[in-house]
């Protein structure tokens, strides 16, 4: 993995490289092992943030077989091995339909996740945390990705706020919903009525 540099402070956060200056899809139907970037607070030394490459999904040899790729996070608390994996946007599937969901603005954002330490021949790897999704989502499928904003990652890295404030559905409008035309990779804007 390329060189990344963090500049860390109380309520800042900054990360220098390419991964976040050029599109980052997170696509939630990629397959079980594959692999991409978080950023986490180092086990070893919790005074430093990390870059690491994590495998996407859980090792089903320890929940009764089943491959978890997602946390809801209803009811829920995260109070350790949090960790944001970058997204310039994310991708839905519906029926034989692709889409891409932005922020309104086209910013980067974070996605909450949690990681697990590497057990019994399966790597390190990560889950994306779930909310209920927002009205523009919420046309497609039930919940998405719960969303940190830039403002947001010291917070979520360092549990400064309680899971119940950041782990929100966004607001009607900030989300940008617009189909992956076949083939060309590219956008087909929706004109959705609200």
């Amino acid at each position: 993995m390329g060189e990344a540099a963090f500049l860390a402070g109380p309520m800042s956060f900054a990360l220098c490289s390419s991964a976040m200056e050029s599109p980052t899809p997170f696509d939630p139907d990629a397959p079980l092992g594959s692999r991409r970037a978080i950023i986490r607070r180092d086990p070893d030394d919790a005074s430093e943030i990390e870059m690491v490459e994590a495998t996407w999904g859980s090792d089903s040899r320890f929940s009764a077989g089943v491959t978890y790729r997602f946390a809801r996070s209803e009811g829920q608390a995260f109070p350790s091995n949090r960790c944001l994996i970058p997204a310039s946007e994310f991708h839905m599937t519906v029926g034989k339909k692709r889409y891409r969901v932005t922020l309104d603005g086209g910013n980067h954002f974070y996605l909450a996740g949690v990681w697990e330490p590497a057990m019994a021949n399966w790597p390190l790897c990560n889950r994306a945390i779930t909310v209920a999704a927002n009205p523009e989502v919420g046309r497609y499928q039930d919940w998405h990705g719960a969303i940190i904003q830039r403002r947001q990652v010291m917070q979520w890295l360092d549990a400064e706020v309680p899971e119940i404030d950041l782990l929100v559905t966004p607001p009607a409008r900030s989300l940008v919903v617009e189909e992956i035309s076949a083939g060309s990779g590219r956008a087909v804007q929706q004109a959705l009525p609200l």
